[in-house]
């Protein structure tokens, strides 16, 4: 398949603009922050001074005559997996950004994190329906597979259902993985609690939940046709008294709260990200902050 040249350029641009925050800023971080989930045996060798004597592995001792220590090795590779939403809601965005934009040059700044990690990457898309899924694997081909993904992805849903790919993840992995959910978390459906909470309790899940500003602030005074991006349903709403203020600041605020509660009921962490421009600052400034209570939890 060929791509168009104004694809490819976007691609292109996407993977140089990507690599560099990720050189310049997010290596490092991510490094920090996901330190390898255990330790796997290297060696023994003799005892020396100083050297824990729990470590000492008396089978070797015996046999040697004199003391002999395991040495072990911290485990690095781990598996990151990217579960983006692409339902036609990440299409809004009333600046330069849009939310899926900013949805995927995120993903993309991940996945380029893990891949200079050495770790193995995952992707599943998903609007209200399966998409795509990327089994993980590390390495410089499988990274750039992705990106080129997400930079040309052509979703065939268009509503969204987290719960939908919450279940198929918790089907494929197992093991302990890093794990970014991505969306707008416009959708009301219960049904994703469950799911939410298995991942949660696994894995090191993060919610990354974009919004763009026309979002949350009230319509102008009048009467205005608003159509459901995911759905094509048209509502009338009318913006003419105090009331339908409070009302519209009644339905954000209940929406932020549900969305808050999980991050207080679960052990998973959170990460609000805007359209403004701002959000590769922001996902820095979510690595530091993980960092600093790392830090603070070992003193």
């Amino acid at each position: 398949m060929t791509l168009p040249r104004h694809l490819i350029r976007a691609l292109h641009r996407l993977h140089l603009r990507s690599r560099r925050q990720v050189q310049e800023f997010l290596a490092g971080a991510y490094h920090s922050v996901f330190k390898g989930s255990g330790l796997t045996f290297e060696e023994v060798r003799e005892y020396q001074p100083g050297d824990d004597i729990r470590l000492i592995d008396w089978n070797v001792t015996a046999r040697m005559g004199t003391p002999f220590v395991k040495r072990y090795v911290e485990e690095r590779e781990q598996t990151l997996w990217l579960l983006v939403d692409f339902s036609r809601s990440l299409s809004f965005g009333t600046g330069e950004w849009t939310k899926r934009a900013v949805a995927v040059e995120v993903a993309a700044l991940l996945g380029l994190s893990a891949l200079l990690n050495r770790d193995r990457t995952g992707l599943i898309s998903f609007t209200d329906r399966m998409e795509r899924v990327f089994p993980a694997s590390k390495g410089l081909p499988h990274a750039l597979k992705l990106l080129r993904y997400l930079s040309i992805a052509e979703p065939s849903g268009s509503g969204t259902d987290l719960a939908l790919a919450l279940d198929l993840f918790n089907k494929i992995q197992k093991r302990r993985a890093i794990v970014f959910l991505i969306s707008d978390f416009l959708d009301p459906n219960e049904r994703i609690e469950k799911p939410l909470r298995i991942a949660a309790r696994r894995h090191d899940l993060t919610l990354v939940r974009i919004l763009d500003r026309g979002e949350t602030k009230p319509l102008p005074f009048g009467l205005w046709w608003l159509e459901d991006a995911e759905t094509g349903v048209r509502h009338l709403i009318d913006a003419r008294s105090a009331r339908s203020d409070e009302s519209w600041d009644a339905t954000v605020q209940q929406d932020l709260m549900r969305y808050e509660r999980w991050a207080t009921e679960e052990p998973l962490h959170v990460l609000n990200l805007s359209t403004d421009g701002r959000h590769v600052a922001a996902l820095i400034d979510h690595f530091r902050e993980r960092m600093r209570r790392a830090g603070s939890q070992r003193r």
